[in-house]
């Protein structure tokens, strides 16, 4: 992850547009006529080869002839020049770019020339960053920068809107500007091929300016450096999500059930859900959450009270809420007695709470503090019919201040005209979020139900390990080492089980026979009755040709139905029969038959899959995608959301099921997934489940192929139990351990203890008061992108940290150290570098760079004592510090 110079670009101090002009209908014309007309304060520098003057401003010729060097390029120019001028651009030393130009593909093509991998190239030797290709632009209203071709100007706001469609870009402005919707960003991403999704996410994250993160996506090509920023900025601020292309597409052929099941917009849903934001269906859909989400308080539960005038509209309400599966609030006796007091002998008495349509705002409000007060209720929906008695407006304005300063969600549904329009707008003006119609409201108090579970999830903290797993990697390595040699990509069902044992996941004693006659003797070893299975890697469900035989209760019966299955395999011309396998038939009357499986996404890497098993699986369709690695509460969070969930509950004289167990089963085999790298896919169907317990009846592992490449990796890094080290420090010892985010409080209490001289040669600037965003910046890190070391003393204290962030190849690390002010000098930062140092040998990091003020005596002395070059200061007095380890990563 890399925001580097990213400043550069959304708030830079001066632009250079090339191909700037006057002609009409010419890009480079609406560019710079944009950049004139959305105020922009900063240099304005239009270049182009044919014009002296544009908009009546000097024309330069190129890069070179400019008088300063512009923090920020604009390319409207063909574009087989575009990497001319990246070039040139790097070499002067501006380090942020916007390329407009679209068709690079086609030139290339005309050209003989691989345009973007020039464009790639050049803008990466001098660390320049450039947004696109082919993209409408970027705009930062609050900044006066509209560098794009869109038409109008946008006004500035909280929300930052960004999209990977152009055409999209231009109708969501349109749709906006009659709204009177701002932004404070507005990103048209194009092509991505250098600052993608996932940069933009993770600038915008910490940025304060902006309160919401509206993105409208299509596709994404590096899923684990999305859910690193979008993790991030959810923890920050809301992100809502449109995600298109919904219909099913590109999903594997049914080699396994999980792969059929499994498919790309459901991926796409789990990937939105863990990373703590929220995905919705359209347009206004976006905007309305985004303003939900951002006006309403934290709010824990999910019982909603309905405060209306009419008892149609409540009706309607409470239907919407409670077959759409949300919860209705009952209310307490005591409740119900407060509102008596207040209230006409003929109110409701219940929830929704009627107050008859004469109902004045001095009603209204009365009976909103006492539900605001209630613990039964946990958010309140007013909903107001207009009556002469009470215009809209009126009541609005009378239930603003009791909503604005209520502890829990407060919202209004406005019916009507003009005058629910006015209320909505008076609601507004005080920061509450309200509606037109009970749908709209019951469908953000939903999707707020949604966002916060979201946010649940992103809290959980896996670790590397599943609850009490026990492993045994030699047998793993000596069955997956068979299989390769034998060029095989699926596992034996004898050699799967032996798998999910060799990971902890119970499962049914199954042994292989070569022949009719071996099967009946295993089968008699084993015990009657027995199930018979046919083994055949060219077989992808055994029982659909006849491959599988049950509750076979003798020798003679075991023998005849492997002869019956033979024949069968025999008349089938893409099979070929490799032996049977025999196991044990268990007899679990009440027990509840679940698919387990793990596959394979090219976007997010190993995906998890739950649900109703059995032969029946896609028919059913109750299954339901989550992104490993897993603990107990993520697992329990997949099963609850699936119908099965309720048979595991139990019902009627059917005791519920060990759901524990199943939970661990799905940790289990969502470690087994994530370690061994050569798995393209599992399926464990079926898993039954009981009061008694758990057991794998049938397993399949499928291998990922010579040819396939290095699987992707998985989505999210799980944290790195790993480099956690324990070290002596003075009289005792100091644990080193990567940083967590949980370590946030323990961070704040470590800033307040440094002196103002130690901040600013950290910071290189003055902080009185870490902000949240900051400090979720440096505590929520993806571990493969960034590592920080903090030395933890025994009473959890943070007594330093050490931190690296890696560029986009991971080739260069920049470094920052810091320690508590008290403790200096007594060879903390030693250790934390040291231990920094030796994280980037081992993970083939070639050069560890640093920025050291002059003053920073203390810093620039240990670094040279650790081998790094001192480079001479720059005019503002700081030191380049570099230690090259590309010849120790050879040696």
């Amino acid at each position: 992850m890399s925001i580097r110079h990213l400043d550069r670009m959304f708030k830079p101090r001066s632009i250079a547009v090339f191909g700037a002009s006057d002609r009409p209908g010419s890009v480079g014309r609406a560019v710079f006529n944009n950049l004139v007309d959305g105020d922009f304060e900063g240099s304005l520098f239009p270049i182009n080869l044919r014009h002296r003057e544009v908009a009546g401003r000097k024309v330069y010729r190129k890069a070179k002839d400019l008088p300063e060097v512009p923090d920020l390029g604009v390319i409207c120019t063909p574009p087989e020049t575009a990497p001319g001028i990246i070039e040139d651009l790097g070499v002067l030393g501006t380090r942020a770019a916007v390329v407009v130009t679209a068709g690079f593909d086609e030139a290339g093509e005309d050209s003989g020339r691989d345009l973007k991998g020039e464009l790639l190239e050049n803008a990466g030797r001098h660390g320049l960053r450039f947004l696109g290709p082919n993209c409408v632009g970027l705009m930062v209203p609050g900044h006066g920068l509209n560098a794009s071709f869109a038409p109008g100007k946008p006004l500035p706001g909280r929300i930052a809107f960004l999209t990977q469609s152009g055409a999209l870009a231009t109708t969501v402005l349109d749709w906006a500007a009659e709204r009177d919707i701002g932004f404070s960003a507005f990103v048209s991403l194009g092509n991505c091929l250098d600052v993608d999704v996932g940069d933009v996410i993770d600038y915008l994250g910490s940025d304060g300016h902006t309160r919401s993160i509206l993105l409208y996506m299509e596709a994404l090509g590096d899923g684990r450096k999305f859910m690193s920023a979008a993790r991030a900025a959810s923890r920050n601020k809301p992100l809502v999500v449109v995600k298109s292309g919904r219909a099913p597409e590109g999903a594997r052929a049914a080699a396994s059930h999980t792969g059929a099941l499994a498919g790309r917009d459901e991926v796409y849903a789990a990937a939105i859900r863990r990373a703590g934001a929220l995905r919705v269906y359209g347009i206004d859909d976006l905007f309305r959450a985004a303003e939900f989400l951002a006006r309403v308080p934290p709010q824990e539960g999910n019982r909603l009270a309905i405060l209306t005038n009419g008892g149609g509209p409540g009706i309607l309400a409470t239907d919407e809420l409670v077959l759409k599966g949300g919860t209705l609030a009952e209310l307490e006796e005591a409740t119900v007695e407060q509102l008596d007091g207040v209230l006409p002998r003929n109110w409701s008495r219940g929830n929704p709470v009627d107050i008859i349509g004469d109902a004045s705002g001095e009603r209204y409000g009365k009976a909103l503090e006492i539900l605001v007060g209630a613990d039964e209720v946990d958010a309140v929906l007013i909903v107001h019919a207009p009556t002469a008695l009470a215009g809209s407006r009126a009541v609005a304005a009378e239930l603003a201040p009791i909503a604005a300063a209520a502890s829990k969600p407060v919202f209004g549904c406005w019916l009507g005209g003009a005058s629910a329009r006015e209320a909505y707008e008076e609601f507004a003006a005080a920061d509450l979020p309200g509606f037109l119609s009970p749908d709209d409201a019951i469908a953000a108090f939903l999707a707020l139900q949604e966002y916060r579970a979201n946010q649940v999830a992103l809290m959980e903290i896996p670790s590397e390990m599943p609850t009490s797993a026990r492993m045994d990697p030699d047998s793993v390595s000596v069955i997956l080492e068979r299989a390769y040699r034998e060029r095989r990509t699926w596992l034996s069902e004898v050699e799967a089980k032996c798998l999910l044992s060799a990971y902890g996941i119970p499962a049914v004693e199954t042994r292989r026979a070569e022949s009719s006659e071996e099967a009946a003797r295993l089968a008699a070893e084993i015990g009657f009755p027995v199930a018979l299975k046919v083994i055949s890697a060219d077989i992808t469900h055994k029982s659909d040709v006849g491959g599988v035989m049950l509750d076979l209760e003798s020798e003679q019966a075991v023998q005849e139905a492997a002869e019956g299955i033979a024949r069968r395999v025999e008349r089938l011309a893409h099979a070929k029969l490799e032996g049977f396998s025999v196991q044990q038939m268990v007899r679990r009357a009440d027990s509840v038959e679940l698919i387990i499986g793990a596959s394979t996404d090219p976007v997010f890497g190993p995906v998890m899959l739950f649900g109703s098993g059995g032969t029946a699986v896609e028919v059913v369709g109750d299954t339901v995608v989550g992104l490993p690695p897993l603990n107990m509460s993520l697992a329990r969070q997949m099963v609850d959301r699936t119908r099965v969930a309720k048979l595991l509950a139990g019902y009627r004289n059917r005791p519920a099921a060990r759901a524990d167990l199943v939970c661990d089963v799905l940790v289990r085999a969502a470690r087994l997934m994530t370690d061994l790298e050569g798995i393209e896919s599992i399926d464990i169907n079926p898993l039954l489940a009981d009061d008694e317990g758990v057991v794998a009846v049938d397993a399949r592992v499928e291998l990922r192929s010579a040819g396939a490449g290095p699987r992707k990796r998985p989505a999210i890094a799980p944290y790195p139990t790993h480099l956690v080290e324990n070290v002596p420090f003075g009289d005792g010892e100091i644990t080193i351990r990567p940083i967590r985010p949980e370590d946030e409080p323990a961070h704040r209490d470590f800033f307040y203890s440094l002196e103002a001289e130690d901040v600013r040669f950290r910071f290189f600037g003055v902080i009185r008061e870490p902000q949240h965003s900051q400090l979720a910046r440096f505590t929520q890190i993806d571990y493969e992108r960034e590592m920080a070391f903090i030395a933890v003393d025994d009473d959890g204290r943070t007594l330093g940290v050490a931190r690296i962030a890696l560029d986009s190849l991971g080739h260069r690390a920049e470094f920052a150290v810091v320690v508590r002010s008290n403790i200096k000098g007594r060879g903390l930062g030693r250790i934390l570098l040291s231990r920094l140092i030796r994280h980037c040998r081992e993970t083939g990091v070639e050069e560890v760079v640093g920025q050291v003020l002059q003053q920073n005596t203390r810093m620039l002395a240990l670094a040279r004592d650790l081998g790094f070059r001192i480079e001479a200061a720059d005019d503002d007095g700081i030191h380049d510090v570099i230690l090259d380890l590309a010849q120790d990563n050879e040696d």
